[in-house]
């Protein structure tokens, strides 16, 4: 017992091994020292977080063996899908990958976000074929809104050939859907008539989308145009690609906001959520890819990094296990142990294991750790939250109201403190606007609280030091201005996703300023 007792002594002490001077040695190699210092594989440029799920963009190192990784686990799933999705292999992906032009260190190492980095890399420009829709040179555009025009053209232009939709995340999907809304006529004009748009300035990009209109079209135009004219957008995916088969995109933590939606525009063809990655390392795939997006699990693969695990169960936290002895039903935050200098790094992830495959575990998403509401003694998790937006949003399916974007904060401004969501939502018929119903509002309001743990139904009462939940509506395209709040300082297209809690000043700004209504829970909780 002792010696087990050193041995956990030992190995919270590593684990315990600060970040500040391995940001040292990242800032070291940075300004041109060798990069053995960390690593025994030459570091070749730095990757730069998202910065949208925990707040905090990080710069962490990267070398080939990342992308190699990223290659295999992106041919893994595909093959995956493919065993369980006859014909997937015969059509290409309408795929929304976008980048913009890296930043680099002062010894000229390139820094960008790792989907950016993968995209700019020889494995992604080598890879064996080409199954999107788009050239290389859309994804390569800088200019987004361009970038994100010419996918659709290019896409609708090869309708017949598409078998998939996908992004790395949801929100991305979801902006397509409204971009298409704002620019389906103007699209329908380039097909009919042959031409690219004269906004369309970038010259490798014009070119080679210009190759694929190829000459006029107007039949297929006119077809585009009948369907975009409906009075309704549900199955409108599948409607302008009539052989999709699969969505593919990350859909779980707090990505899982988006599944109502997708569903409604893709008319309920399977969700496939294929992996599970980050900045860091890729950990692993969804060997069961026709299962409910709100079931995924993602079995590890141990080649991938060295990954060990600090035990998150309540009341038994702090003990860390190896990858061979995680137990079915414990909670874990994962440490990993990279090729490219990083040291049991905690990735501030909980997850739940969920099965073995063979055996290698499997694991369930459940939330990040620090992504949580609280204004007394309660704690809201960011799982605490989806599942009260899952039982709102079945208040909403009786409206003619589809929620398009979510966040939320803890207002401690006023006394008593109280949870403030902020909702942008819009007509489920294109031609609608948005008519508050008063009483469906509150409902959602009061639906959200119903669904919190005990500790806040129990605190939050009339008098109590928890006040009511505020829903907030924000203007229609409030969130694709938090994206671009978030690109502002670092984050990437590609690997943006809306946080489900935000702390940043800036950020609760750009929503404060949109907001059209405000509504609050009319009843307090039962004891």
């Amino acid at each position: 017992m002792a010696n087990l007792n050193q041995k956990q002594a030992s190995q919270s002490h590593n684990m315990r091994l600060v970040l500040d001077c391995l940001l040292c040695y990242i800032q070291r190699i940075a300004n041109g020292e060798p990069s053995d210092i960390i690593s025994g594989k030459p570091i070749t440029g730095f990757l730069l977080s998202s910065g949208t799920s925990g707040g905090k963009l990080k710069i962490l190192p990267a070398n080939n063996k990342f992308f190699e990784d990223m290659a295999f686990i992106f041919a893994l799933r595909s093959v995956i899908i493919s065993k369980h999705i006859e014909g997937v292999q015969k059509g290409k992906a309408v795929m929304f990958y976008f980048t913009k032009a890296p930043s680099t260190t002062p010894s000229g190492l390139p820094v960008c976000p790792a989907i950016m980095s993968y995209l700019l890399s020889d494995n992604f420009k080598n890879r064996p074929a080409n199954c999107f829709t788009s050239p290389d040179e859309v994804t390569s555009c800088p200019d987004n809104k361009q970038a994100m025009y010419c996918h659709l053209l290019c896409g609708l232009v090869k309708r017949d050939e598409v078998v998939s939709v996908a992004a790395v995340f949801a929100f991305s999907l979801v902006g397509a859907i409204n971009f298409l809304e704002n620019y389906w006529t103007e699209i329908c004009s380039n097909i009919r008539s042959g031409h690219v748009s004269e906004w369309i300035t970038d010259l490798s990009c014009r070119d080679a989308v210009t190759n694929i209109l190829g000459g006029g079209n107007s039949k297929l135009a006119d077809l585009i145009e009948e369907e975009c004219q409906k009075e309704s957008w549900k199955g409108i995916i599948t409607r302008l690609w009539h052989k999709t088969k699969y969505i593919q995109c990350a859909l779980t933590g707090q990505s899982a906001q988006y599944i109502p939606m997708l569903e409604f525009y893709s008319n309920n063809v399977p969700l496939i959520s294929p992996n599970y990655a980050s900045s860091e390392t890729m950990f692993g795939v969804n060997v069961n890819p026709l299962c409910k997006p709100q079931n995924v699990s993602y079995t590890f693969m141990p080649t991938m990094s060295y990954f060990v695990f600090l035990l998150a169960d309540e009341g038994s936290e702090g003990e860390i296990v190896d990858l061979a002895n995680v137990k079915i039903g414990s909670y874990y935050e994962p440490l990993i142990t990279n090729y490219s200098g990083l040291h049991r790094y905690r990735m501030g992830d909980i997850l739940q294991v969920s099965g073995f495959y063979n055996n290698s575990p499997q694991f369930r998403f459940v939330r990040r750790k620090n992504m949580v509401l609280s204004v007394n003694l309660e704690v809201t998790t960011e799982e605490d939250i989806l599942k009260a937006l899952n039982h709102a949003t079945l208040v909403l399916k009786n409206s003619d109201l589809l929620l398009m974007g979510l966040t939320s904060y803890s207002d401690i401004s006023t006394l008593p403190g109280h949870y403030v969501f902020y909702w942008e939502l819009k007509a489920k018929n294109i031609n609608d606007t948005v008519k508050l119903d008063n009483k469906v509002m509150v409902k959602c309001c009061c639906t959200m609280e119903e669904s919190f743990n005990e500790v806040y139904r129990k605190i939050r009462n009339r008098d109590g030091p928890i006040g009511a939940l505020e829903i907030r509506v924000v203007r229609q395209g409030t969130f694709n201005s938090l994206m671009e709040f978030f690109i502002s300082l670092g984050a990437s297209p590609s690997q943006y996703k809306t946080p489900m809690c935000i702390n940043s000043t800036e950020a609760l700004a750009v929503l404060e300023q949109n907001v059209l209504a405000r509504f609050l829970s009319d009843r307090s909780q039962p004891l």
